[in-house]
């Protein structure tokens, strides 16, 4: 029987394309004809979809955005406060200035910022305030930073460039052939391979930005070696800290490594999912933005604002991050010791808060998609990542884990018998595919 969710989704991609504006919440991407898709409510660590009913979120937290919870009330109430007030007029919100006093006495090192609303936007100021100083347009790359043409150009030159960032199969219709030749990807850990292309280019790249840390621990102190050679160079620095940042501890995770770059950019989990995100850097850098247009009405509203302020000051008074850490070792050490229980094989990675598992076999897609199917049934919205939040609980997380302990030992039978498991729907995509 289709679901709602489904049902409302397939009207939703005959007026929006792909159904929604996110690739990273697309059912097809989790379990394609039965994830819920729509959500009526969410509190805390509880979503509640359009057939009311109610599942746990360990599938993600809003994109790894709600660190603290959703609808979390001391959050809410300063928003509240601010709409009540106005969240738009001609003039300005002083939270503005508020909230960068209070980013940049996180981050020490910095001393301007400015504000925008996605992770996309973020991206791309900095490129663009880093382009206004260096003079020069290559760009050395490493990790996942969006969907602008800078980055998608790095496929016109190589169509498989970008297949070891995050996403494979992204394509370049629409991206201005302007950037061809222009863009240069490097792996994470992996010094020789930015070395290679800094000696080959180094005429032409003027920036590197890079994700200071997903998946991989850095390695024999990889972030201060590509920090030397920025500055050998005269290189612009940027660390994206859109998905990193306020994580593991309070601001960038480069604090935790005690490497600064030139620019650094945040967003979804500053504000708790609220729409506000940050480029901060060093004065000489980013003044370079006065001289080129970059301006936008909605950049200035102010509920981002009063979110941000609130959510650091809750991170603050709880030390939120250390229960993030925590509960994702509880949990890869959960999945580690349920793996060993029932004889699959699993290879556990990611941040401590940003906890990952993926199955070591050949059909390992296919048993991804059995997860979450059968974990939906369990009464969780679950993938094999997810991101951890404050709203969790040990009794939540043991009762996960008692979850997962009963689909491993269903994914055992099938492994040991060799028999075919029973999925559903279709296997989940994991390449970016045309979803109408």
């Amino acid at each position: 029987m289709v679901n709602l969710g489904q049902k409302y989704l397939a009207k939703a991609k005959k007026i929006i394309p792909g159904g929604n504006q996110l690739l990273s919440k697309r059912s097809e991407i989790f379990l394609p004809n039965f994830w819920p898709n729509y959500f009526k409510k969410a509190k805390g660590c509880k979503i509640t979809d359009l057939e009311n009913k109610t599942y746990y979120d360990f599938a993600g937290m809003g994109v790894t955005a709600c660190v603290v919870g959703y609808s979390d009330k001391d959050i809410d109430k300063s928003v509240k406060k601010t709409i009540s007030l106005g969240s738009m007029t001609t003039l300005n919100s002083l939270d503005e200035l508020k909230l960068a006093k209070e980013i940049l006495k996180i981050h020490p090192w910095a001393s301007m910022t400015k504000f925008c609303k996605s992770g996309g936007e973020a991206c791309m100021i900095a490129i663009r305030i880093a382009r206004a100083y260096t003079k020069k347009q290559g760009i050395a790359f490493c990790g996942y930073h969006g969907w602008h043409d800078w980055y998608l150009a790095a496929n016109l030159s190589n169509s498989k460039n970008l297949d070891g960032q995050l996403l494979k199969g992204l394509k370049t219709t629409g991206v201005s052939k302007t950037f061809k030749d222009s863009i240069f990807p490097f792996k994470y850990n992996d010094l020789d391979s930015f070395k290679n292309i800094i000696r080959k280019y180094k005429n032409k790249i003027g920036i590197i930005i890079m994700e200071p840390r997903r998946e991989q621990i850095p390695q024999n102190k990889f972030l201060k070696k590509i920090k030397t050679i920025a500055k050998k160079n005269n290189i612009i620095l940027i660390f994206d800290e859109i998905t990193s940042g306020f994580h593991e501890n309070l601001g960038g995770i480069h604090l935790k490594y005690k490497v600064n770059p030139d620019l650094a950019i945040f967003g979804k989990a500053m504000a708790n999912g609220y729409p506000i995100s940050a480029i901060i850097g060093k004065k000489n850098i980013m003044n370079n933005s006065q001289k080129s247009f970059i301006s936008s009405t909605m950049w200035t509203e102010g509920i981002g604002f009063s979110a941000s302020i609130a959510t650091i000051k809750k991170m603050k008074k709880f030390k939120i991050q250390k229960s993030l850490v925590s509960y994702g070792k509880i949990i890869k050490s959960g999945w580690q010791r349920l793996a060993s229980k029932n004889q699959i094989d699993i290879l556990i990675y990611g941040l401590d808060s940003i906890p990952c598992f993926k199955f070591s076999y050949k059909n390992s897609i296919a048993l991804a998609t059995f997860f979450t199917q059968e974990m939906l049934k369990q009464g969780f919205l679950a993938n094999t990542s997810l991101a951890t939040s404050f709203a969790y609980n040990e009794k939540i997380i043991k009762k996960y884990l008692n979850s997962v302990d009963k689909v491993f030992g269903k994914i055992s039978f099938i492994l040991k018998n060799k028999k075919k498991f029973k999925l559903d729907g279709p296997i989940k995509h994991t390449t970016f595919r045309r979803l109408t």
